[in-house]
């Protein structure tokens, strides 16, 4: 069987879609491969601000839809760039395991946030990263950003801007993880959504739902699974700030939520623990509270 697998081109696209490739190829060597590079209009439009842009889908509703005209098998995306929901006829099949959740921060000149001065100049393209440094350092200068990990990185060397946020996932999957001066842990900066999970996209009734289902990571697939609840129950997206994180420690899980209005106005952070069995339903309950304190509903 021949198996064609759909990705973006950026670079940390394609390293983790030869990963997804490479895990395929070690299980099941009888079959072939091959990567098919798709443009989304998240790659096209490059000057406008993500939560400025109308359309939750913008990273992946052509390759949903190669996927659904049979030109591809499977699609390999960044869960947190998924959104909350996905085209009809379309799963999520066991994902891999993960790679580093949390968010880091990339200085040009400092060693730590703590040492930066006031008033120091941070570009991020994420509200829900915004809106968390701005609580942890309120003095700073916040601004937008948008481009792939080696186009942001390019431009805190060249223009006059004194760190980034990024997700650490993409500098160590890239193997920049020498660029990284701090990490954010989930007590400081929630990070997004399913962030360091890949998302491995099928048809509902592909062949490839039973093989990746044998090599999938069980922890990082209840992650997807809690987070991306979370997510669909607060009818996420890149216009308001809105993350998790689902901590496993052993029965239990540890989960971390933030959820804000458009212009952070109202930022609030819940944390709860609770058994791996009632995940579902805490998750729920969590998502209905902050929805209430958020909006009043």
């Amino acid at each position: 069987m021949k198996i064609t697998i759909g990705t973006r081109g950026s670079a940390l696209a394609l390293t983790q879609t030869e990963y997804v490739k490479s895990q395929l190829e070690k299980a099941y060597p009888m079959h072939t491969y091959e990567i098919k590079i798709i443009r989304t209009k998240g790659d096209k439009i490059q000057d406008v601000a993500l939560d400025k842009i109308n359309d939750k889908g913008i990273f992946v509703k052509e390759i949903e839809k190669e996927l659904l005209d049979h030109t591809i098998d499977l699609a390999v995306h960044s869960l947190k760039d998924m959104p909350s929901t996905m085209a009809e006829g379309l799963t999520f099949a066991k994902t891999l395991s993960a790679s580093d959740y949390r968010d880091c921060l990339v200085l040009k000149n400092y060693k730590s946030l703590a040492e930066l001065p006031k008033h120091s100049i941070i570009a991020t393209g994420s509200k829900r990263r915004y809106y968390q440094l701005l609580a942890l350092r309120p003095d700073l200068q916040i601004v937008g950003i948008r481009g792939n990990v080696n186009t942001r990185l390019e431009k805190l060397r060249t223009q006059n801007i004194d760190g980034l946020v990024l997700a650490s996932a993409g500098l160590k999957r890239l193997g920049l993880e020498d660029e990284i001066t701090e990490y954010f842990d989930e007590t400081q900066m929630i990070p997004a959504c399913g962030q360091g999970i890949l998302a491995l996209q099928v048809l509902k009734d592909s062949p490839l739902l039973e093989m990746l289902e044998a090599i999938g990571d069980e922890q990082a697939n209840q992650r997807m699974k809690l987070e991306s609840l979370f997510l669909a129950q607060v009818n996420g997206g890149c216009h308001i700030p809105v993350g998790s994180y689902a901590k496993q420690e052993g029965n239990l899980i540890h989960f971390y939520a933030v959820l804000g209005n458009e212009d952070g106005s109202k930022l609030i952070k819940k944390d709860e623990v609770f058994s791996l069995d009632e995940g579902e339903e805490k998750v729920k309950e969590i998502a209905r509270k902050l929805k209430e304190e958020v909006y009043g509903r």
